[in-house]
């Protein structure tokens, strides 16, 4: 049976994070899942889902990595063509991608003790990012 719900997060620009973990584990604990497989898709292609430790000095590093493997101010083609300022915010989401799985086993998340689920604005505006969480059960 395929079960679908949503997770809505108004996040602010350029790289800002949230975990999502706790909205994944209460999607678990409603439906009563023990053996099943959640499938994250973020809906827009200037934002990714990825899993981290979710704590400031790696949020930190992480931001300061996108800044550096794909920084704001560069003459993208994208740019040029759509007379835009985002091409680094899509080829962050490409590089990290917009969907995920994470299974559960015996009613929780497999995931290790440091290790979060987190939604990723790479867009230079704030936005309001809808996931579609696909329950496989």
């Amino acid at each position: 049976m395929l079960k679908t719900h949503y997770i809505e997060k108004k996040l602010k620009p350029e790289s800002d994070m949230v975990d999502i973990t706790p909205d994944l584990e209460e999607i678990v604990k409603k439906e009563s899942l023990k053996e099943a497989l959640l499938f994250l898709s973020s809906i827009g292609s200037t934002a990714a889902i990825t899993t981290a430790e979710f704590e400031s000095g790696l949020i930190k590093d992480l931001k300061e990595t996108f800044a550096k493997l794909f920084p704001f101010k560069k003459d993208y083609s994208h740019n040029n063509t759509w007379a835009d300022d985002n091409a680094h915010s899509h080829l962050r989401s490409s590089f990290l991608k917009t969907n995920f799985f994470v299974s559960i086993t015996n009613g929780k998340l497999d995931l290790g003790t440091w290790q979060q689920v987190i939604l990723i604005n790479f867009d230079t505006k704030i936005r309001s990012r809808k996931i579609a969480v696909k329950v496989l059960n």
